[in-house]
């Protein structure tokens, strides 16, 4: 056990910070386009912003929300994701979070013991091994979104990586980094897998309102026992600096993650909750609706100047850069994007990914994203 001066072990494998290899500055001494973090250039829709809110009309507003958020909210969260799931929600089975972030870490805190195993379909949304890490819990990489094309192989693969301390099971779709969705079948055929040894499933569905191509399927609706299902109010309406999401799933499940909570940040940002609420209740659709198509054709547009297919939803890319890698590594060219002008996120972050690269077609607006894209294009097609 860690004593003065010493810091845990669990804190100190958790990441400082999430990617690396960008400190240099454009020869040019114009700031770089960031398309390493996930975000968007549009404010929210009017009447979801914080000037929108007034305490004449929300009395108490800067005051605690009860802890797993405001029932008028969580009541309006449970009706939606019923409908979009099929799957009938009361307000105990709903708990809003500081962000899909902050649920997620209290879901493992919650369910995941030290020493326990959570398998991560990789590659993965980088910040969800560290909330394993901080539970002095194993993050286990497996390779799929990239390696993998039929059920029966994504199975498969899992199983692979199965042992006797494994507890949970971790994917998001549509998917960040590579824009995939994970098909019906895989989805019914891995929840049957979890079903089967007795695993959790933590599915991230931050993404949910940006497909493009397809359907996106539901674990919950799959398997509403042993799923956790994780959204999030920063990628749906653009409020990522409100720190508000939610996560739905079994009762019993859900009443331990508000104990963590508790003790953790006691509750969501009161106001952020009365934006989100103004989102659902109407604001919000139309600004999704356009969202997704702007989104879309970002996303057509950046994958054709790669050389990519389109992405079927979400807002990433995730090339792969071997060809241009000398010996210095990912690094290396990671520094040079960065002189010429574009950030990128380090494939790494994501799992076991050496030689690829995210890039997020919805991070600034429009005009500095194609710049960015078309400087990483140029280098990769030296």
């Amino acid at each position: 056990m860690p004593r003065f001066p010493d810091i845990n072990a669990a804190a100190q494998g958790v990441r400082g910070s999430v990617y690396s290899g960008m400190s240099r500055k454009p020869a040019s001494g114009r700031p770089p386009v960031p398309l390493h973090v996930g975000d968007t250039w549009m404010e929210p829709a009017e009447g979801c912003r914080m000037q929108d809110l007034t305490v004449e009309q929300h009395p108490g507003m800067h005051r605690y929300s009860p802890v797993p958020g405001y029932p008028q909210l969580r009541d309006r969260i449970a009706e939606i994701h019923g409908e979009r799931t099929g799957v009938a929600t009361e307000r105990g089975q709903v708990i809003v979070t500081g962000g899909a972030t902050a649920g997620l870490a209290a879901a493992v805190a919650a369910l995941v013991a030290p020493g326990e195993e959570v398998l991560l379909a990789a590659p993965y949304w980088p910040l969800i091994a560290g909330s394993i890490r901080a539970v002095s819990a194993h993050p286990v990489d497996v390779p799929l979104m990239t390696e993998v094309e039929t059920a029966e192989e994504a199975v498969a693969r899992f199983e692979q990586y199965r042992t006797d301390k494994t507890v949970a099971v971790y994917w998001n779709t549509p998917h960040n980094p590579t824009g995939r969705l994970l098909p019906e079948d895989w989805l019914k055929a891995l929840t049957e897998w979890a079903r089967e040894h007795d695993l959790w499933i933590f599915s991230d569905d931050v993404y949910e309102d940006y497909v493009f191509e397809g359907t996106h399927v539901y674990t919950r609706s799959l398997a509403p026992e042993r799923t956790i299902s994780v959204h999030s109010f920063s990628k749906a309406y653009g409020m990522a600096g409100n720190r508000c999401g939610y996560l739905a799933g079994p009762e019993e499940a859900i009443a331990a993650i508000k104990r963590i909570v508790t003790n953790i940040n006691y509750s969501a940002c009161s106001a952020s909750q009365l934006a989100a609420l103004n989102a659902l209740n109407g604001a919000g659709q139309p600004w999704v609706d356009a969202a997704r198509e702007k989104y879309a054709g970002l996303g057509r547009e950046a994958a054709a100047a790669l050389g990519l297919p389109a992405p079927k939803g979400s807002t990433f890319l995730f090339p792969d850069v071997a060809h241009c890698l000398d010996d210095r590594g990912l690094d290396g060219l990671l520094g040079d994007l960065a002189e010429a002008g574009v950030l990128v996120a380090p494939g790494p972050s994501f799992g076991p990914y050496p030689t690829r690269v995210r890039a997020c077609f919805t991070a600034v607006e429009p005009s500095e994203v194609r710049r960015g894209i078309d400087i990483l294009a140029e280098h990769l097609s030296r």
